[in-house]
Order: structure tokens, then C-alpha cells, then sequence
């Protein structure tokens, strides 16, 4: 069921939820955003998952409209209200500002402390991959980006602007608590690889320098700039360094980032879980979506463990295709697998990943990716596939 609450300023009049049905809050927002999450929440209903699903209209149409960004309670309410978020996309040409977008995604990440930006890459086929001789095999990896830090926190100015003199400055803030917590959930987040890995036991060496993940222990790779941002990225440095000692299971690496985006490209089967700060995982996490096929192929979650967090595609609202029925809808549909496996819903999103690979294999996608279909005709077929013996893993 999608309740809608388009028009509706009134949000503390929503019910509180169940003890077992889980609640989500769908916010599909700008530009192909709509389309593509259309085709998540439709997805989701074919798998029968024990969800709710209530819509909210913030976007560019309901500032343009009344100028409202968040309404008031808004972010309290989906932190009091709903199990998890699922976001399309901001952004629109008529609002050049961007300023609902800041205000709605940065505003959410930030006040609701969604911390760590999770973005899982996985090759689907061979075809999908701009490298040569990599199989899906090879890129099937995590990056862990810290998300309510950095740059991000808009802090800085302006000095003697229009001048020959002008000064611009941006701060980077990093925090003990901000690096660790987010080091942590690294560490924490391989060391579940390992319990669904065949892995050498933490007493026993793996092969030095081996790229074969079932010879060796999960990996962490911590990636900063330290060696120029000295103050900032010695905090990082000193706080991995400390953190990897309570993991002796874990194999803990650093690299800087510039060679890490050569070795992305070199050798990505060297890679289990990268951890980096919001500005250099904005960047590295592009890079990695080309590696398994693009933005539209890739899925995120904006997390803080034991609160509501949300998930989103990778991709922007792509204004230019908009209503083109041409968006790639898979990124919004892993996106919706990936929240329903946080939610406990592992059945459930499996058969969304399987009916997924699917159509990768068979061509049932949009023309970016090799296929015929449109964005509404692949997320039909995606639906129909659901739950077929023939596709279950």
C-alpha cells in the first residue's frame, strides 16, 4: 500500500507503526528521481514484503509551489515515525539556488546524523564493465564514506570578493568522534564479510598481497590525502591506526587517494571495504559506479545504526532525460533491495537481486546499459520476474 501525502502539510497526523509491519517514508523528489523510484516502490509491492509505504512530496514542485523545503517536524517525524527512507533524487533547473535540495538531502544526512554513506559496487556481467578481462567476480567491493563532515559543512566565507585580492576560504572539519565512529563501522562492516566468507582464520596469515578473497582475511583500506592535509588526515591516520588494533581478524591497508583511483582501475579485485572522508568518498564512489556500469546501476545508504536511515540512488535527478521514460530504474531498485535487507527482509531483497542479475543477463534493461526496454518497461519486467524458480539463487 502507498498512502500519499502530497498535498498534505498536517504530518504529525501519521499513526505510529506497528510493532512488525515496517514503515517507510518515500520521498521520490526531482527529475527522473520520480520515475525510478515509482519503479522501486513497485518492485518492492511484487515481492509482498510486510512494508507500508507513505510518500511525501518535498521537491522542487512543492517549493516552486509554496516555498516549502522541509515542513515543519519533518525530519523528526520520519526519525519518530518511520522504519527507513527511500529517496529518489534533487535538483532542478528552475530552482538554480538548488536550495531545496541543500536543504532536504544535506539537511536530512546532517540533523537526522545519517553518518555513513554506504555504497556497495557490484559488477552484475562482464559486458557492463568498461576494463578488460574483469568478470563480475573481480568488483565486488564496498565504500564507506563519512557523511555529516568535511567540506560539506559549508563553513567558511568570502574575503574582499570582485577584487584582485578576493579570498575564498572552506573549511574541513573533522572531529575524533565524526573519523572514529565512521573507521569503526568499517571494521564492523568487513568483519560481517567474514562470517559470510570462507576466510583464513585470524591466526593463521593469508597470502601476502593476494587478490584470490578466499585466501585472505577481509580487508579495510583507510584512504586520505595526509601526506599534504597533515592536520585533518593526521587525525584519520592516528584514529585507523589505533581502531585496526581491536581487529586482528581484519587486514588493514592506506593508500593515498590519487593511486587509489589508479589501482580502482588497475586491479579493483585487491579491494573488500574502503573507508574515506565525505569529499573523497563523493568523488571515488563515481569512479566505482563506472566500474560496475555505471550511476544508474548504483545503490547507497545514508545509515546510522538503530535509527531510521535512508537510502537513495547514486545518480542526480538528470533534468535533461527526465520524462524521456529512458532512466535506468536498476540503481533505485538495488537501492530498495538494499533497504529492505537492513530492514530484515533478506527473502525479500534477494529476490529482487536475483530478478535484477536477470535482466542484466537476458538485455531487460534501458538502452544504457545494453538493453530496449524503458524505465517503466524494465522495472514491469524486473517486477514479473520476482520470486520465479528460475532466477532464484
Amino acid at each position: 500500500m502507498l498512502t500519499n501525502k502530497r498535498s498534505s502539510n498536517k504530518l504529525n497526523s501519521i499513526e505510529k507503526p506497528s510493532s512488525t509491519k515496517k514503515r517507510i517514508a518515500v520521498i521520490p523528489g526531482d527529475g527522473i528521481g520520480r520515475e525510478v523510484i515509482d519503479q522501486a516502490v513497485k518492485v518492492i509491492h511484487a515481492t509482498g514484503a510486510d512494508v507500508t509505504l507513505t510518500e511525501f512530496d518535498w521537491g522542487a514542485d512543492r517549493y516552486l509551489k509554496d516555498g516549502t523545503t522541509v515542513p515543519p517536524d519533518g525530519f523528526s517525524l520520519l526519525a519518530r515515525d518511520f522504519d527507513a527512507i527511500l529517496l529518489g533524487a534533487f535538483g532542478d533547473p528552475r530552482v538554480p539556488s538548488n536550495l531545496h535540495a541543500k536543504e532536504i538531502l544535506l539537511g536530512m544526512r546532517f540533523k537526522m546524523d545519517l553518518y555513513a554513506n554506504v555504497r556497495p559496487v557490484k559488477l552484475l556481467d562482464a559486458s557492463l564493465c568498461p576494463l578488460k578481462n574483469v568478470q563480475p567476480e573481480d568488483v565486488d567491493f564496498t565504500v564507506i564514506r563519512e557523511n555529516t563532515e568535511g567540506v560539506y559543512l559549508d563553513m567558511g566565507g568570502v574575503f574582499k570578493p570582485g577584487t584582485p585580492d578576493e579570498v575564498a576560504l572552506q573549511e574541513d572539519i573533522n572531529t575524533r568522534k565524526g573519523v572514529e565512529r565512521i573507521i569503526r563501522y568499517a571494521f564492523d562492516h568487513a568483519r560481517q564479510l567474514s562470517k559470510s566468507k570462507s576466510v583464513p582464520p585470524s591466526g593463521r596469515s593469508s597470502k601476502a598481497g593476494s587478490t584470490n578473497k578466499s585466501e585472505r582475511r577481509p580487508r579495510v583500506l583507510m584512504t586520505d590525502k595526509s601526506n599534504v592535509m597533515t592536520h585533518a588526515h593526521g587525525l584519520w591516520q592516528r584514529v585507523f591506526k589505533e581502531v585496526a588494533k581491536e581487529f586482528s581478524d581484519i587486514e588493514a591497508q592506506h593508500m593515498y587517494v590519487d593511486a587509489l583511483c589508479m589501482q580502482m582501475v588497475r586491479d579493483p579485485r585487491q579491494f573488500d571495504v574502503i573507508v574515506t572522508n565525505n569529499l573523497f568518498g563523493d568523488i571515488i564512489t563515481d569512479l566505482a559506479a563506472g566500474l560496475q556500469g555505471g550511476l544508474g546501476m548504483a545503490a547507497s545508504g545514508n545509515l546510522h545504526p538503530g535509527r531510521t536511515s535512508m537510502f537513495e540512488p547514486v545518480h542526480g535527478s538528470a533534468p535533461t532525460i527526465a520524462g524521456k521514460n529512458i532512466a535506468n530504474p536498476i540503481g533505485a531498485i538495488l537501492t530498495a533491495a538494499m533497504m529492505l535487507a537492513h530492514l530484515g527482509l533478506k527473502i525479500e531483497s534477494d529476490q529482487i537481486e536475483a530478478a535484477v542479475l536477470e535482466s542484466v543477463r537476458q538485455k531487460k534493461t534501458t538502452q544504457d546499459i545494453g538493453g530496449t526496454l524503458g524505465t517503466k518497461e524494465a522495472g514491469d519486467w524486473i517486477s514479473e520476474t520476482i520470486g520465479q524458480d528460475s532466477i532464484k539463487r
